[in-house]
């Protein structure tokens, strides 16, 4: 993903909130933001790290762009072409020279997420990046100087896995000058009435809005929400697409929650046995939900998620990029 700020724009207009936890994350966002340093965001699945990372940027005042990736994504040997890009003819089939990403976000932020899944020897390449600022794309003899700021995000503990050897030492110390942890909503759940009234009246095609009875809100705000910000906003679409009326019931919101095991998966069952709404989604919407499911219970690996879906990785990035919405 490829954006570019809005001159003088709130940098955390995306991230709704009300959560004094939050609140004091922004106002350390906003001095560290300036400077040069990497910056290495914490926290669970679905918590909105990429939110942050597009945060940071954006309060950088940096005019480059914001590019971001998701390293669990990228195969391992192409990681260093993905970054760093080829000239014509460094590999076979390499028939054009083309930039990598560092190149492409010059002078704004590059934000690589799952860095946790990084093979040791990707460790290697991405440590010497940050420990001499330059990089050499693939086929080329000259170092190209590195002008993008590094923001880095994981849901995984980086020091345990460095004391059994999965994560190396260094690298870790270089990614975490500042460090940011991004609280789950079960330590936030002031945070619950803004969120579902954001996503119960968000505008979208063929789904009309709904508001919540009070039992549904006291279902909600007992649940723990394994999954997250990301989990919250997948029911409330779910009870949007399956309640008939106007008002959200707590039945349905129960029955709703009874199908997320404890890491924020629905249980398995047969889609012949789910209960649609008067007025039918359109394929697109279910298409899309079925995308965004993959994505979630692969934790955004896109080669998993389009296993799981029985499409090319190709297919699945190809509606990636039409899609409008995604879950943070």
């Amino acid at each position: 993903m490829t954006t570019a700020s809005l001159p003088g724009s709130n940098p955390f207009a995306q991230i709704l909130t009300t959560s004094k936890k939050m609140l004091s994350l922004f106002q350390f966002i906003e001095v560290v933001a300036p400077t040069e340093e990497p910056v290495l965001i914490f926290g669970e699945t679905g918590v909105g790290k990429e939110l942050f990372a597009r945060a940071i940027h954006d309060a950088s005042g940096r005019k480059g762009q914001y590019v971001a990736i998701n390293l669990g994504g990228v195969e391992d040997a192409m990681l260093a072409d993905t970054l760093f890009g080829h000239s014509d003819g460094a590999y076979t089939g390499a028939e054009d020279k083309r930039a990598g990403l560092c190149h492409t976000a010059r002078g704004g932020t590059l934000f690589l997420d799952e860095i946790g899944d990084l093979s040791h020897s990707s460790q290697v390449k991405l440590l010497r990046l940050l420990e001499n600022g330059e990089y050499y794309p693939l086929g080329v003899d000259t170092p190209h100087q590195n002008e993008a700021r590094i923001v880095a995000a994981t849901n995984k503990d980086l020091s345990s896995l460095v004391e059994v050897g999965k994560f190396r030492r260094d690298l870790l110390y270089r990614l975490s000058t500042f460090q940011i942890t991004v609280p789950p909503l079960r330590d936030r759940k002031e945070d619950l009435p803004i969120l579902c009234t954001h996503w119960l009246k968000e505008e979208m095609e063929t789904i009309p809005t709904k508001s919540l009875t009070s039992e549904a809100i006291r279902l909600l705000s007992e649940y723990s929400f394994p999954g997250n910000v990301r989990e919250l906003r997948r029911i409330l679409l779910r009870a949007r697409i399956l309640c008939p009326g106007d008002s959200i019931e707590g039945d349905l919101v129960s029955t709703l929650l009874k199908e997320t095991d404890y890491d924020g998966h629905r249980s398995e069952r047969n889609v012949t046995s789910i209960v649609f709404p008067e007025k039918l989604p359109t394929i697109r919407v279910l298409i899309d939900e079925l995308i965004k499911e993959a994505l979630r219970r692969s934790e955004g690996r896109q080669n998993e998620a389009a296993a799981m879906l029985g499409i090319t990785r190709q297919a699945l990035s190809k509606r990636l990029k039409q899609q409008r919405s995604f879950y943070p």
